[in-house]
């Protein structure tokens, strides 16, 4: 079965309608199923979405973008340094 991607909005409204549907009485295996996702997956979404907004999700995406940015950066920049560290090691 394929994979669906969904971008956060989409999973903050499927969240939002399930908690709806819970505050209404339904249990959360019913609210998942009538939004045609599995228990395990309503979980996960919780644990990574919470209660945000869309744009606090948007910003978190964005950080998690510079993020991974920097980190490439800072390798860059050691193994720089461990070159250099070596070359003048060799010069002397």
């Amino acid at each position: 079965m394929k994979k669906k991607r969904r971008s956060a909005e989409q999973i903050l409204k499927i969240l939002q309608a399930i908690d709806a549907s819970q505050a209404q009485g339904s249990a959360v295996e019913k609210a998942c199923r009538e939004q045609g996702i599995s228990d395990p997956t309503y979980y996960t979404w919780c644990k990574i979405y919470g209660r945000m907004k869309v744009d606090q999700v948007k910003r978190l995406r964005e950080l998690e973008k510079e993020n991974d940015r920097l980190k490439k950066v800072v390798a860059d920049l050691s193994l720089d340094k461990a070159i250099l560290n070596e070359a003048l090691k060799g010069n002397y």
